[in-house]
């Protein structure tokens, strides 16, 4: 009954797409059958950079707030739409324009670096942006011997164990990643002793230490279908591990802990995807003296990465 009930839904939503020229992003913790609807699946900066080369007027973007801040910030000549405007991301919002002004202005000689994870004001405020995947090698390349990174504090500690800069730190996480727990690795090693452990660097410095290695979601993609490990314990939101087994049907995948959920990831449904494309809504804009300067902070790091 779901299954007819969803073939016709998709079948709405490919015609409303091509009536209104849009293309749909997902990204990878999103639920399974929005995965599988979506036109482009990645992380957020990836899909950004991927709407920008598109000829698309309508992004509709599933995932969180400052994702679909960060498509409009890039492509300021398209509509771009979130199926649910409620799609918030807890450690994005743990940080504010006015809070980091007040931390630049005791270490006025810092180079702000913000995780691309953050609302669009925090990026205008900010030097350069960074993603999981190219922080170290951004902040290896920096002229600055201090660093102010936001949002993330296990994100900046990972960091700071692979530079020699002087990191301070903002205070916040995400709390998904910090479900995951040393003890569950430890319980996951012991069921599947012949796994790998890849983890987010999001996640606690006590779980990177078990992992054997640290990646972004993409880096884990990459890792998962290059790589010649058949069992892999998967330190991240469980949204990632739909699209692991799809694209590795002859490997097998273990959540480290079915508590990393983002209950904001699973917000997006085809129904609100659907009333997305019907009602053009809702749109997310960003005022473009703030677009401008974001942009600025975005574009450093390509140049760089």
């Amino acid at each position: 009954m779901k299954r007819d009930s969803n073939l016709r839904l998709i079948e709405k939503i490919q015609r409303l797409k091509k009536e209104r020229k849009a293309i749909i992003l997902a990204h990878n913790y999103q639920i399974g059958e929005v995965q599988d609807v979506a036109d482009y699946l990645g992380d957020s900066l990836g899909l950004s950079r991927q709407a920008a080369k598109t000829n698309a007027e309508v992004i509709v973007f599933c995932g969180v707030h400052f994702m679909a801040e960060t498509a409009a910030i890039l492509c300021p000549d398209k509509i771009v739409l979130m199926p649910d405007i409620d799609a918030g991301c807890p450690m994005a919002d743990m940080i504010d324009r006015e809070r980091l002004k007040v931390l630049k202005r005791k270490h006025p000689k810092a180079t702000v670096v913000s995780y691309v994870n953050t609302p669009a004001e925090v990026k205008a405020e900010s030097d350069i942006c960074c993603t999981s995947a190219n922080a170290v090698k951004l902040i290896k390349s920096l002229k600055s011997q201090e660093i102010i990174f936001t949002p993330d504090k296990y994100l900046a500690h990972y960091v700071a164990t692979k530079t020699d800069k002087r990191i301070i730190p903002w205070d916040g996480f995400c709390p998904s990643h910090v479900r995951i727990l040393s003890g569950d690795i430890a319980r996951r090693k012991k069921e599947h002793p012949t796994a790998e452990v890849i983890v987010h660097p999001e996640c606690t410095p006590e779980v990177i230490k078990l992992s054997d290695r640290a990646l972004s979601t993409e880096g884990m993609c990459k890792y998962a279908k290059e790589g010649s490990v058949l069992e892999i314990i998967v330190g991240t939101e469980i949204g990632l591990l739909h699209r692991l087994r799809k694209e590795n049907p002859g490997k097998k995948f273990y959540s480290a802990s079915e508590l990393a959920i983002c209950p904001s990831m699973k917000l997006t449904t085809l129904e609100k995807i659907l009333w997305s494309l019907e009602d053009m809504k809702e749109q997310i804009t960003v005022p473009e003296e703030i677009r401008v300067k974001a942009k600025r902070a975005i574009d450093k790091m390509l140049e760089i990465s």
